[in-house]
């Protein structure tokens, strides 16, 4: 195995990692952004940005995830395709050990984010890409002209709800209360949409379809009342989890598997810091991700300068 040394690698190039590696790139310390999809994480699929400052006419995630990645690169920043599998640290040197090589940092910054959150549900998982989506931007197109139904009741199940309604007849969002936690504005969005319909008080027991999508099986929870419903496609948007396995017996994890971390995003772990949706307590949003960066990254430097 070869080894790469640095000063700080970067894990994860969502918001908070491309702007921490943004940040330590330009203080001229030597960085790894590692990323084993695609840079800009969540943002990169999401369609249309308007609560990022500085874009009143509106901006596409893509487009945002793009710029961040360009900007990064621009002072330094190498960024590495692939997926770390563990970390270690000997000394005051850190081992990260991704699917090809070994690299050694001085400093690691947690910027891992967190992934959709499944149902759980028969049939799920065996019908994802087939029907089953948790990336309206990503598979929408694929359904026009067809009947669909959003899973949740929060601000991404309404943004997602809204713009499917750009290919479908009709979306139907289904939500286990009868209110929902989405921005009022959003709500208000939604309720004047001509093509979506609420189900409330209600969950998807499972999907149905052996080759595609045909339907889910519903159940009322104040009537107890099950009945099937015929649908071309289940977009899900229940929530995340954190992707910290890895992280195990690493750093210290609360009981939801999130990143604890100081008030000055450090870890039980010195020299390691951590920023965004990995992070027990983080605002689930990319300007507070953005920020968590820069946090993190100066956490970093000041750690490194007096180490």
């Amino acid at each position: 195995m070869s080894e790469e040394i640095c000063d700080v690698i970067v894990i994860g190039g969502g918001g908070s990692g491309l702007t921490a590696a943004l940040y330590t790139s330009r203080a001229n310390l030597k960085t790894f952004l590692f990323e084993k999809l695609i840079a800009g994480g969540q943002i990169a699929v999401t369609n249309e940005v308007e609560n990022y400052p500085g874009f009143p006419e509106l901006i596409t995630g893509p487009e945002i995830a793009m710029r961040m990645e360009e900007q990064a690169k621009k002072y330094g920043t190498q960024i590495v395709y692939d997926e770390v599998k563990s970390l270690k640290k000997d000394g005051a040197i850190f081992e990260v050990a991704s699917s090809s090589k070994v690299y050694k940092s001085k400093a690691i910054i947690l910027a891992c984010g967190a992934s959709f959150r499944m149902l759980g549900v028969p049939r799920e998982k065996e019908l994802t890409g087939r029907g089953v989506s948790y990336c309206a931007t990503c598979d929408g197109a694929f359904f026009k002209g067809k009947e669909l139904i959003v899973i949740g009741g929060g601000d991404s199940a309404l943004q997602e709800g809204i713009f499917l309604t750009r290919f479908a007849t009709k979306v139907t969002v289904i939500h286990r209360r009868d209110k929902l936690r989405a921005s009022p504005i959003l709500q208000d969005r939604a309720r004047q949409n001509p093509k979506i319909v609420f189900v409330w008080d209600t969950v998807v027991e499972k999907v149905i379809g052996e080759k595609k999508v045909e339907g889910v099986s519903l159940k009322n929870l104040k009537t107890n009342q099950t009945s099937d419903f015929k649908t071309d496609g289940v977009f899900i948007f229940v929530g995340h989890d954190p992707n910290s396995k890895f992280l195990n017996g690493f750093v210290e994890l609360d009981e939801h598997g999130y990143v604890k971390t100081s008030e000055f995003l450090t870890t039980s772990v010195p020299g390691v810091f951590a920023a965004g949706e990995i992070r027990a307590g983080a605002v689930k949003q990319l300007v507070a991700a953005c920020g968590e960066g820069c946090e993190a990254a100066l956490a970093a430097q000041y750690y490194l300068e007096n180490a």
